[in-house]
């Protein structure tokens, strides 16, 4: 038994390791939104689909010795493609640039389906038919001896891959470098499928069952159980995809976050088909009542939980409705003469699932609301289920009788709060960035009457509409932030070099258009957005925002990526010569990896004029992103000045650094009269934490855990001498 349990081990873990390092190849060409990853899990599944039919039909019709035969090609022939690869492009699974989306391309999933097939297709199919077809190989060689606790034992090599790949892997190694050693252990998983198929070599041309058919063996499965594989399947399938989408749209799109629904939904897998007696129909139930009260606060009352609150919620949840979903699939679990056809149809139903949620739900709801549906249906499968009762779970009747009650009426309740739609959403829109939701706060008409858009929980920005108030500064970006300081500065700078103080300021990230507000006359404003819904919104679709039209300074709208775009127009030698380039990237409250990097701030230095600003806006509920921005200070020769602006009026709280390339830039006359809200910062020694293309890690900015300031020390206050004008333009 030992090689079959370590070469599905093995396989488990090189299967679930790829996943998040593939993620994280794709999110800087195509968008770093929550959709990315989504589009990688419905790629994956489909790529398990296709494993799991290969082992089906080869142990249905194929004799022992030809199957280990047919399968010992199939590694030869993908060891080839992957010595190919590493010759030929200098990695065995990494893509090349050829990949990248063009700027006439824009975002495309078929595009991030078409990579993830030409440099994952062939080894992720051959290691996703392992767990099926060595069971099944193993179910002949040892006849009578249970293979389901194989397939627990491979969960729990995926389960610690995912747990090692953000933990260790993420923070330790670049991603050329996991590419590599991830080619190596596949090396070891071949030689380990060759010990098993030794075994079925050995059974020779014999008849495809091996061994006798016991009483009722034969009888294949029925449509209702078959149905209730792929029902039960999908349904955690959903949940799954639901609970990645919550959190990642709020925390950040990243292999941090990824991980963890999908490391609690094995976790369920191996509960459930490890033995019957770990799954309890009555603890289940009571921790989905639990959890679903939890999430029901949370999505609806928009209550703005910490961060380990906030996980812990939605991770119960997952965790609790996967279990039940699980646990049942288990009990109806076939004879091992049918696990082949059992694990076509459970992988068929994780299909479906990942195909709803990225293809038909976004059609459907205005919001992730498969979600919370899914949740309700899992209360109403454990309040059907739970009257069925186990004699070992007969001491807890009483109390039990109160539960399906209270689940039924926690349904209700949630429905309710579904339909009234308390936040006053005058609009809502779903599409591959996300989703965007407008409101209005006060009546219309009135002079507190404004509009504010929402991506996820957080504010991008808000309006009044009336004509006296539209026009004014709002939020993050008034004079008194960090990049009204920095505007500000710059004009003053000009004036005392005796230029004209019209400034080419750059904006990564549209929102509502709020920058604008602080335009001038002659000044040019150049936003660079993804997001092409919020665009049309900013440019006065529905008639809630009105800062792009309204400004007197030339507007440039560019749509696309902003690294990919400001990348291509180095290419054509079209260098924007920024006096200010803003980074404001918010997704929701994560801020994409891919555009807060080292070479990311490379290419933004390149497009500054000299004397050019880098703002960069870094307030955030859960991520402490300071020690990133100094040390990308360091790397790239520039002073840091941090913003810190209070809540007051219609500024809100904010925090800006401010990169430049002169020291004195931050204690000119603007910053002076701020005080003590402009602290300047430098590290004394070599940064401990940097974020590069190769390797970045949101574990290491995480409020909860403390974040490593060592090095960092506050420059003096003072002003000096004089401070120097810039350059010409």
């Amino acid at each position: 038994m030992a090689p079959y349990a370590a070469t599905l081990f093995l396989g488990a873990f090189l299967l679930f390791g790829i996943q998040p390092l593939a993620g994280k190849y794709a999110l800087p060409w195509f968008g770093g939104t929550p959709s990315v990853w989504t589009t990688c899990i419905l790629f994956f599944q489909a790529m398990l689909l296709g494993g799991y039919a290969y082992s089906y039909a080869s142990a249905r019709w194929l004799t022992p010795r030809r199957q280990a035969q047919v399968h010992l090609g199939l590694l030869g022939v993908t060891l080839a493609v992957l010595a190919g690869r590493a010759l030929l492009a200098g990695s065995p699974v990494a893509p090349g640039p050829e990949w990248r989306p063009g700027a006439a391309e824009g975002i495309s999933t078929p595009r991030l389906l078409a990579m993830l097939a030409a440099t994952l297709g062939l080894p992720f199919f051959t290691l996703s038919t392992t767990a099926p077809l060595l069971q099944s190989w193993f179910s002949r060689v040892r006849p009578g001896v249970s293979p389901y606790r194989l397939y627990a034992l491979s969960n729990t090599g995926s389960l610690l891959a995912l747990l090692a790949y953000p933990l260790l892997v993420e923070p330790s190694l670049g991603r050329s470098v996991q590419s590599w050693v991830w080619a190596a252990g596949f090396l070891l998983f071949a030689a380990g499928c060759g010990l098993c198929a030794r075994g079925m070599l050995r059974l020779g041309e014999g008849p495809a069952r091996a061994r006798p058919v016991e009483d009722g063996e034969a009888l294949p499965p029925g449509v209702g159980r078959t149905l209730a594989w792929l029902g039960l399947s999908a349904g955690a399938s959903v949940l799954l995809l639901g609970t990645t989408n919550q959190l990642s749209q709020d925390v950040s799109a990243g292999p941090f976050v990824w991980v963890l629904p999908l490391a609690l939904y094995l976790l369920t897998f191996i509960i459930a088909f490890e033995r019957e007696a770990l799954y309890s129909r009555p603890l289940t139930a009571v921790l989905l009542l639990l959890a679903m009260g939890g999430v029901t606060h949370a999505v609806y009352k928009r209550s703005g939980l910490d961060l380990p609150l906030q996980v812990l919620v939605h991770s119960g949840a997952l965790f609790s409705g996967a279990l039940l979903f699980h646990g049942e699939l288990y009990r109806l679990r076939p004879s091992p003469r049918h696990l082949g056809s059992f694990y076509l149809w459970v992988s068929a139903g994780g299909v479906l699932g990942g195909l709803f949620v990225h293809l038909l739900a976004p059609r459907l709801f205005r919001s992730y609301l498969e979600y919370p549906l899914t949740l309700i249906a899992c209360c109403l499968l454990a309040a059907l289920l739970l009257p069925r009762r186990s004699a070992q779970e007969t001491r807890f009747r009483a109390a039990l009788r109160l539960v399906p009650a209270l689940l039924l009426l926690l349904v209700a309740s949630s429905l309710g709060m579904a339909v009234s739609a308390p936040h006053q959403e005058v609009a809502s829109w779903r599409g591959f960035f996300g989703v965007l939701q407008v409101a209005e706060t006060g009546a219309r008409g009135d002079v507190e009457h404004l509009y504010k858009l929402r991506h996820g929980i957080i504010l991008h920005g808000y309006q009044y509409s009336s004509p006296e108030r539209r026009r004014r500064p709002m939020a993050y970006y008034t004079p008194q932030g960090g990049l009204g300081l920095a505007l500000t500065e710059q004009r003053r700078l000009k004036e005392a070099a005796g230029l004209p103080p019209s400034l080419r300021v750059g904006v990564l990230g549209l929102g509502v258009g709020a920058t604008a507000a602080m335009g001038h006359a002659g000044d040019i404003l150049r936003f660079y957005e993804i997001d092409p819904q919020v665009i049309a919104l900013a440019r006065g679709e529905g008639g809630y925002f009105s800062f792009l039209s309204d400004t007197p300074a030339r507007v440039e709208l560019v749509e696309g990526d902003a690294r990919l775009q400001l990348e291509q127009e180095l290419e054509r030698g079209q260098a924007q010569g920024f006096d200010v380039l803003a980074v404001d990237v918010f997704t929701s409250d994560s801020i994409p990896l891919h555009l807060f990097t080292e070479e990311a701030m490379a290419v933004y230095r390149r497009h500054l004029a000299p004397g050019g600003v880098l703002a960069l806006h870094i307030s955030n509920l859960h991520l402490d992103l300071m020690p990133i921005a100094l040390a990308h200070a360091r790397s790239l020769g520039l002073h840091a000045a941090r913003v810190q602006t209070p809540q007051q009026g219609d500024t809100s709280l904010s925090v800006w650094m401010l990169l430049s390339q002169d020291a004195r830039f931050s204690r000119g006359d603007t910053f002076l009269r701020e005080g003590e809200r402009v602290e300047r910062l430098a590290f004394t020694t070599s940064p401990r934490v940097r974020w590069t293309d190769e390797r970045s890690s949101v574990l290491q900015v995480l409020h909860v855990l403390g974040v490593d300031y060592e090095g960092i020390r506050a420059e003096p206050l003072e002003a000096p001498a004089s401070v120097a004008a810039p350059a010409g333009p």
